[in-house]
């Protein structure tokens, strides 16, 4: 268990900059997650973290050792592919057993870690079979335990569930994170699935172009986004364009073309007359309330999708649609020509600069 962490690291490849002077604290014993879209440079940094790229500046430290030119084999990092690259020809237990016998590890101790990773994934009643005679699931837990047994510093782990269907993901993200604090492991963890993220991670980075934008626990992250991007990407949201008109600490008051909403900006204060974005996730409304509701608007139900625990509605109000989520929902099949009153907790509406 270590802490991990990234002073100014900057990795080129050709013209291109991939990372740009990245600052980063990866607690010991933490599950975190670089989260972003392809071509952000969430891989680019878990590489070279494991000693495959070698960055132009700054420095990489386990503990106190800075480990930014060490190669791979000398880093004792733990690396789970999104392939699983498992050896087809072995048997679970040879797979498992092979950084072990790689290491010339004595035989009754490599005997000894195998049989505990295969338990810790639970892949014990497996040991004996070959690769192509598992399933994906299996293949990915096979995978883990390799990786755990060598006894890493630490965990890398990228995109390891996207090749499965999406209940097993389900299932092996719980899986993952009880068998990575069961072994007290810091773990590095690449993906651009959010709700992975969020499920999962004790902190998680959004990273955009090369730059992190956000990081943060995952509910902080979500909840009060720093830019319109990490809001934006972090799972549906409705973006409306204001004036500030007031602003009393964290509490904001936006003249938007609804109506004056008040809000909060977190970690910034706006100045009187700003342009400024708000972020308003879909859930967040409630309908049925009344006129003198705080943040309140009125509109009309111009489409809506019904999945009986929810309702996803698109709500007309003057000129503007907004995305609405209703659970247990009691408005699903009201008229369309209905009028009905939305209105938000002001710590639900994110005050963000412009751009």
């Amino acid at each position: 268990m270590i802490t991990i962490r990234i002073e100014n690291l900057t990795k080129r490849f050709g013209e291109a900059t991939a990372l740009h002077g990245l600052n980063l604290t990866i607690g010991a014993g933490e599950i975190f997650f670089l989260l972003g879209p392809s071509g952000c440079g969430k891989t680019t940094l878990l590489r070279s973290i494991a000693g495959f790229y070698i960055p132009e500046g700054g420095r990489i430290l386990f503990g106190e050792e800075d480990v930014t030119r060490l190669p791979p084999h000398e880093r004792n990092t733990g690396m789970m592919f999104q392939s699983y690259a498992l050896w087809p020809h072995m048997t679970v237990a040879q797979n498992v057993a092979f950084g072990l016998e790689e290491r010339r590890v004595a035989k009754p101790e490599i005997e000894k870690r195998v049989a505990a990773a295969l338990e810790s994934v639970k892949m014990t009643p497996y040991a004996g079979r070959k690769i192509n005679q598992l399933s994906g699931g299996q293949q990915q837990r096979v995978a883990l335990a390799r990786a755990m047994v060598i006894r890493p510093r630490c965990l890398l782990l990228d995109e390891p569930l996207s090749n499965l269907d999406t209940k097993l993901r389900i299932e092996m993200r719980g899986e993952i994170r009880r068998i990575c604090k069961e072994a007290g492991l810091t773990a590095i963890y690449v993906t651009h699935d959010q709700k992975e993220a969020l499920s999962v991670g004790d902190r998680i980075a959004v990273m955009e172009a090369g730059h992190i934008r956000q990081a943060g626990a995952p509910a902080e992250v979500y909840r009060r986004p720093a830019t319109k991007f990490v809001a934006d990407f972090m799972g549906e949201t409705n973006f409306l364009e204001g004036k500030v008109a007031a602003v009393n600490g964290e509490s904001v008051q936006v003249e938007t073309d609804l109506r004056l909403f008040t809000g909060v900006a977190a970690g910034w204060t706006p100045a009187v007359g700003e342009k400024v974005q708000l972020s308003i996730r879909p859930e967040a409304w409630k309908l049925g309330m009344d006129a003198a509701a705080t943040n309140a608007v009125t509109g009309k139900i111009r489409e809506r999708v019904y999945l009986g625990e929810m309702a996803q509605y698109r709500f007309a109000a003057r000129n503007i649609v907004l995305k609405m989520y209703e659970l247990n929902p009691r408005f699903a099949f009201v008229s369309d020509e209905r009028e009905i009153f939305a209105g938000v907790d002001a710590e639900d509406v994110v005050v963000l600069k412009e751009s």
